[in-house]
């Protein structure tokens, strides 16, 4: 039986136990997708490539290192083991500081939607990753709409403060995405978990390892082919 995530496919199988939990922590492919769904939404506008970058640091801060910080304190199993609840807590403020500086910057400059996108993803952020208020947001839904359906809409409004029907298209199809991803991620862990049924573990991670670098090679594609 599986008593920790370090055995998953996105974790390093070298170095040290400590490098491999903080770099497995960071769910790199998982973070990378939602970073990619932030770039979707500048792609449906003429974007600037500064801002462009800008968002998607701010997901990778927000999403990648704090929400992720945050889901190894909230959740019951310890995913990681016991680690430090103040190195993480640490750790996820900084990283949400870094974040909330940049929409922060941008907001105030020109792009005043980013602020109640960002009000609903700070809280979904909390609620989400501690379980708060009993668990209630912490279900599919809110995963596909904090980390699906709003990073392209803050992707395209750090452009152009507006929301096109492409955008809406778009966040539609990453919405569907991380349903995909976030069903396939729970069925992968339970079965991880009970250690049983070897074919079935495997289709899921496949089904995960497609979808996460898929997402992020046709995001960098696109970028390089079409725009740089």
């Amino acid at each position: 039986m599986q008593k920790d995530r370090t055995s998953e496919w996105f974790v390093p199988k070298f170095g040290s136990k400590n490098f491999r939990i903080g770099i497995g922590i960071l769910f790199l492919p998982y973070t990378g997708m939602v970073v990619s769904f932030a770039a979707w939404g500048a792609f449906t506008t003429d974007f600037s490539l500064g801002r462009l970058v800008a968002i998607c640091i701010l997901y990778f801060l927000a999403l990648g290192i704090a929400a992720h910080c945050l889901d190894a304190i909230g959740s019951k199993n310890k995913p990681w083991g016991f680690l430090s609840k103040r190195k993480l807590w640490i750790t996820s403020l900084f990283s949400l500081s870094g974040a909330f500086a940049i929409g922060s910057y941008y907001a105030f400059l020109d792009s005043p939607f980013l602020i109640p996108i960002g009000i609903l993803e700070s809280f979904f952020l909390f609620a989400y990753n501690l379980e708060l208020f009993k668990g209630k947001f912490h279900n599919n839904t809110i995963f596909v709409v904090s980390w699906g359906i709003l990073p392209v809409f803050a992707g395209s409004v750090i452009q152009s403060n507006s929301i096109s029907f492409e955008t809406i298209v778009m966040a539609g199809i990453a919405g569907a995405l991380s349903y995909l991803l976030i069903v396939a991620s729970r069925k992968y862990k339970e079965l991880k978990r009970q250690s049983v049924d070897y074919p079935k573990i495997r289709r899921n991670e496949i089904i995960l390892q497609l979808a996460s670098i898929g997402v992020i090679a046709s995001t960098v594609s696109y970028l390089i082919v079409g725009h740089l």
